[in-house]
């Protein structure tokens, strides 16, 4: 490393400073870091550092108390110790000082000048020194200037824009000025670029969002070099978090039109070969996480699959999207059918046959899941009505097995009550019919032996879907349930929310209505 000096601009304004700086075989070129940029004036400027009077005014008044008696002394009222004040004002000096001594008058003390009227200035030499040819100064916010040292041929072979400004004035002017520089540090740092043979090694240890500032004001200048080993710089270095990632691609694609080769750092988050076959890479990814041996992975993948397909909610999906799902669903309906008749086939049921249509059953409420959440589930409520094979075949297994099942029923039941399932009245009245009487069967088990069964929420549920059917089909099911319910107690689904509107409904309604008819005739009975 060598040092290089910032060259004084006006007596009195500009304090010397050695400059570490970077040895090329071209020469030589320095970067003030930040701090010499952001330093406070205060330590740069020596009008900030006012000289305070040589004689302390209070020190007679010290020394007259220390010879004072101690006879004479009075006691002081306590206060708190005052914070320390700026020397005193003349007056107040005058006030304090014996009659022995001379006051210091005001015209000794130099008033300080405001820190926003003092013009920071800064001088950088880049190249073997003293062979510059041109001054580029940069003019910043805040009155923040910067005197670059520079060569007419490094910077018109570098830069475009240097280049263009040098052509305008061939009357050889020796000062070249820029108003209104967004970010000098980095303007600097880039024009000692044009002196590093390999730009993307000064590039390695820097941060991406420093990278990005680079970037633009490369593109500013028109530094194509620079740009090109910055491009190559983030399509190699790990993006951190999505709000970067947002970063670099907005910043890369304001380059496309730059003829520069900008593809390969987009390349990181399009590509138009997945693009022409996105259902086959979903398929593959459901199919994936549903043939999954391995319990634990499964399960998280299922978490993290259903997480990312709900942060799209807003976005509109692709039909395709809902078509693959669908796919899936089926063909994992069509597999636990099979399995309850090999269980069935099977009167000793093992514990591997009980696993594999828990696993079964897990996966159509995944799947439902998702459907749900994207709004198209109506069409799942219509395959599950369908099911009557398999509500058949439910009676006839052990509760430990089937009751998985009933989850999926409930499950329906509970989005129906919720409006996020709209099927029509007619798929509504099957569902009822043909599933809520094993959900009934298996309702001690669900509560007891299911951690994740909501007992309210299930019994809402149903209570609403039944209260969407005409009066007659809510008679006929409430009739049934109560039946139930007046058997098994607390094993049986509590509906009695849904009996009471049902009543209403059924005796009170009518009544009010035919008097609300009777009075209104009367009025108009008596108008006449």
């Amino acid at each position: 490393m060598a040092e290089i000096r910032l060259t004084r601009l006006e007596q009195g304004q500009t304090k010397i400073k050695s400059v570490p700086i970077a040895v090329t075989p071209e020469g030589f070129w320095c970067c003030p870091s930040p701090v010499v940029f952001q330093k406070n004036l205060k330590s740069q400027n020596p009008l900030n550092k006012p000289v305070r009077p040589s004689s302390p005014p209070h020190k007679p008044n010290i020394q007259k108390k220390q010879q004072a008696p101690v006879a004479d002394r009075k006691p002081l009222p306590l206060k708190p110790p005052p914070p320390p004040a700026p020397a005193p004002a003349p007056s107040e000096q005058q006030a304090a000082v014996p009659d022995n001594s001379t006051p210091s008058g005001p015209s000794e003390r130099p008033q300080r000048p405001k820190l926003e009227h003092v013009p920071r200035k800064v001088s950088i030499e880049f190249g073997v020194s003293g062979t510059s040819d041109l001054k580029v100064v940069l003019m910043g916010r805040q009155s923040f200037c910067v005197k670059l040292s520079v060569h007419r041929d490094v910077l018109a072979e570098n830069s475009s824009f240097f280049a263009s400004k040098l052509l305008q004035g061939q009357d050889g002017s020796p000062c070249l000025e820029i108003d209104d520089c967004e970010d000098v540090e980095i303007y600097v740092e880039t024009v000692g670029l044009m002196y590093c043979p390999e730009i993307k090694q000064r590039l390695i240890k820097q941060s991406v969002a420093r990278v990005l500032r680079i970037l633009k004001v490369a593109e500013l200048l028109g530094f194509n070099q620079c740009i090109k080993s910055c491009l190559e710089y983030l399509e190699a270095v790990p993006w951190i978090g999505e709000e970067e990632e947002e970063k670099v691609v907005s910043s890369v694609l304001r380059l496309q039109g730059e003829s520069i080769g900008v593809i390969p750092v987009l390349k990181r988050v399009s590509s138009e070969t997945l693009n022409h076959a996105p259902k086959d890479t979903l398929y593959h990814i459901i199919d994936l996480v549903l043939k999954s041996n391995e319990e634990r992975g499964r399960r998280e993948m299922k978490t993290v699959v259903l997480k990312l397909l709900r942060e799209n909610i807003g976005v509109p999906s692709p039909h395709f999207c809902h078509e693959t799902i669908y796919d899936s669903c089926r063909g994992c309906v069509t597999s636990l059918v099979g399995l309850f008749r090999q269980a069935v086939a099977d009167i000793h049921t093992n514990d591997e046959a009980a696993k594999q249509i828990a696993v079964e059953a897990d996966n159509i409420s995944w799947l439902l899941d998702i459907l749900t959440d994207c709004q198209v589930a109506d069409e799942f409520a219509t395959i599950w009505a369908q099911q009557q094979e398999l509500m058949v075949l439910h009676a006839k297994i052990p509760v430990v097995s089937r009751h998985h099942v009933s989850c999926i029923t409930a499950k329906v039941f509970v989005g129906i009550g919720r409006g996020k399932i709209l099927p029509s009245k007619e798929i509504r009245l099957m569902l009822l019919k043909t599933w809520l009487h094993p959900l009934m069967d298996d309702y001690r088990w669900l509560q007891h032996g299911c951690r994740s069964f909501d007992q309210k929420v299930v019994e809402e549920g149903i209570g609403r879907t039944i209260l969407t059917l005409p009066l007659e089909d809510q008679q006929s099911i409430l009739l049934a349930w109560l039946g139930s319910f007046l058997k098994a107690g607390d094993s049986c689904p509590n509906l009695q929310r849904a009996f009471q509107v049902w009543w209403r409904r059924t005796f009170v309604r009518p009544y009010v209505d035919s008097q609300e008819n009777f009075l209104e005739l009367d009025c108009s009975m008596i108008i006449k």
